[in-house]
Parts: structure tokens; sequence; C-alpha cells
């Protein structure tokens, strides 16, 4: 009998919970709103309903919260584990490689030493 009244109790919270947070959400993205974006680029101010359905709109396009939880890139997660300075030089030259190529891939060298940097004397003529 305790289980079922502690189940009804749960069914009743949890909605009302979330009902309020998401007023609550909405009442800031409208304080928010009108505090700094008519005063800036000269918008007009949003009601609560208009703020809720800007709040729901941005969750829906950028998504409800899938990011970090899982761990980040995969790049992140393979050497998690490990501290970066622990890796051997094989292996750190390998990661610098695998980011040099498939994530920071812009055409423009890495110098991975002093010795390799090009001379950054001034030349007075």
């Amino acid at each position: 009998m305790n289980r079922n009244f502690r189940f009804r109790k749960r069914f009743i919270f949890i909605p009302i919970l979330a009902i309020a947070f998401v007023f609550l959400v909405s009442f800031l993205v409208m304080l928010l709103w009108n505090y700094t974006l008519p005063s800036i680029f000269g918008f007009t101010t949003i009601t609560l309903w208009q703020a809720m359905g800007l709040f729901l709109l941005c969750k829906l396009l950028f998504g409800f919260g899938k990011g970090p939880k899982r761990g980040g890139p995969p790049w992140k997660r393979r050497y998690m584990d490990k501290d970066l300075s622990e890796l051997t030089e094989a292996e750190k030259e390998k990661f610098q490689q695998y980011i040099d190529q498939e994530r920071c891939s812009w055409g423009k060298p890495t110098f991975r030493s002093d010795e390799n940097r090009p001379n950054q004397m001034n030349h007075e003529q």
C-alpha cells in the first residue's frame, strides 16, 4: 500500500515540477530578452507565452542536452583515461597527426618544436 502511494505521489509531483520548470525558464528568457535586446537592437518586448515558445523552439533546434554526457568527441574519449604527458613520443606524434589531418585541417602548417619554427628575428634594412 505504501509503495502504491509513493507511485501516485510521483505521478502528480513530477509533472508539476516539469511545468513549473518550463514556466520559470520562460520567465527568465522573457526577463533577459526584455532587459537586453530592446535597448541594444531596438526589438520589441515579448510576453511570457512568446518567451515559452522561443525557449521550446530553441530546445527543438539545438537539442535537449545530449552533449558532454556521452563522453565528448571520439578523439577525446580514446585518450581520456591517459594523461597526455604519460604518452610515448610515438603516441604523441600519432595523436598530433590525427588532430592535424582529421580535426584541424585548415591547410596551415603546425610546428611541434621550437627548432622547426621559422626565424622570428627583426630584419632592419
